[in-house]
């Protein structure tokens, strides 16, 4: 078992307060989740028990379907087909319905990811966090979210598109509504587990809401276990790829780091093919971690001590911890305390990593630029289409044109010894272990 040092703490312990007004860039949010409307249509859309339950069920589901008119298809995939809808008594009302495909794969036909997604949008209300509307089962028996209409897109879209130029002020306000975002998510006790451009979807009036939870749990019991194949692999911290099996809210931070550097640079940061590689690249980008700058590293299953680590022609792979100033040259536009907000989302311990609470109320918010108002932010990150193509993915996929990287979608996260069995250093330690959740 990894070091207690090396573990992530819960980042907010129960009955912790809202971090101060004046140190949030953005109207802050209560601590306690709201039940989500979709909760009763979800009741309905579920048979009960006893004679007749059926009846009364099949009835309610009804009425809760019928509340809504299907528009034009905007995706499709192997997981969903998603169709814009509008109420039927206000048309002016849009919604985007996801249309989870039957798998027989799965127990009742229903995948881990549509339990998992439902069962957090139940709980998370949030302005930075995509509403649940309602749920509903189709005549054919597939599940139907009704999910809010976001139809500007998303960021990784909208930074992809060099037509669009935005601030360094944008940048903070996107952030920070990606941190408002997480900070309740894990308030709440909940870890996203697969945060990156694709899942920050632009509503229509800018504001930027976390989506797809279908990768998402709650916090683990303290020594309880969880899977470290989650996150896509661009975005996955080194912890996990070191096979850090108990880990926390920091986890997702070191994501929102990774989009936050790619919005600056407008290209992927920390791309790879494989998990090895990704590995490599972090190091090359950060460091090499030692038990100096990450105490209890050593511990962790794959890891590798630098002096076992072989580079270009037969030096070592280490590589010393990036000073300040080199922060300040990879990341120019953001200034002194942008460098070193950014720097602390990408720190390698994660011990020593921003929590969510930590970032929001680091000073970069209240210096000059301050954020820019949600109104006056680039709208433009795909349209309707890309939220099609957001929405019928499952977690851990990459858009169809992008690279992609797909993690393990089911519960039994089974073996990855085809993965890695290139690396010498790697193989036994995979062969012997269980992928937990």
């Amino acid at each position: 078992m990894a070091s207690p040092v090396v573990l992530s703490p819960r980042p907010n312990p129960p009955g912790a307060k809202v971090p101060p007004a004046r140190t949030l860039a953005l109207p802050s949010h209560g601590s306690k989740p709201s039940k989500s409307p979709a909760a009763a249509a979800t009741a309905a859309a579920m048979p009960t028990s006893g004679p007749g339950g059926m009846d009364l069920a099949e009835q309610m589901n009804d009425q809760v379907r019928s509340q809504f008119v299907m528009g034009a298809k905007l995706g499709e995939g192997t997981y969903a087909i998603v169709w814009q809808a509008h109420y039927r008594d206000n048309p002016k009302h849009v919604v985007a319905i996801k249309k989870i495909k039957v798998n027989a794969e799965y127990p009742n036909g229903i995948a881990p990811d549509a339990i998992r997604e439902m069962q957090f949008l139940f709980e998370l209300s949030h302005p930075n966090v995509i509403k649940l509307h309602a749920v509903f089962s189709s005549r054919d028996q597939n599940l139907s979210l009704v999910l809010e209409h976001l139809p500007r897109g998303d960021l990784e879209q909208l930074w992809k598109n060099k037509e669009i130029t935005y601030t360094k002020a944008d940048i903070k306000a996107w952030m920070n509504m990606m941190c408002q975002g997480i900070w309740f998510c894990h308030e709440n006790y909940v870890l996203h587990r697969d945060i990156k451009g694709s899942n920050a979807l632009i509503a229509a009036d800018g504001t930027v809401k976390i989506a797809d939870f279908g990768l998402a749990r709650s916090f683990a019991d303290p020594g309880t276990k969880m899977t470290t194949m989650v996150i896509t692999r661009m975005y996955r911290p080194l912890e996990l790829l070191y096979g850090c099996s108990h880990y926390g809210g920091t986890a997702d931070m070191w994501s929102i780091g990774v989009l936050m550097a790619e919005l600056c640079k407008r290209d992927w940061f920390l791309y790879s093919d494989t998990d090895i590689r990704q590995v490599s690249v972090i190091c090359e980008k950060f460091g090499t971690p030692t038990e100096d700058t990450w105490p209890g590293v050593s511990t962790l299953p794959y890891y590798v001590a630098p002096d076992k680590q072989t580079g270009p022609q037969g030096t070592t792979a280490f590589r010393q911890t990036r000073p300040r100033s080199w922060w300040k040259q990879e990341f120019p536009t953001l200034g002194d305390d942008g460098c070193d907000f950014i720097k602390g989302l990408l720190t390698l311990d994660p011990q020593k990593r921003y929590t969510a609470r930590k970032a929001l109320e680091d000073k970069w918010w209240t210096n000059a630029p301050r954020p820019t108002k949600k109104e006056n932010l680039p709208k433009e990150g795909g349209g309707p289409k890309t939220m099609g193509e957001d929405f019928k993915r499952r977690g851990g996929e990459t858009p169809t044109n992008g690279r992609a990287d797909k993690v393990a979608r089911k519960l039994d996260f089974g073996s990855m010894d085809n993965a890695i069995t290139r690396d010498k250093f790697f193989t036994t330690k995979f062969n012997s272990r269980r992928k937990p959740l």
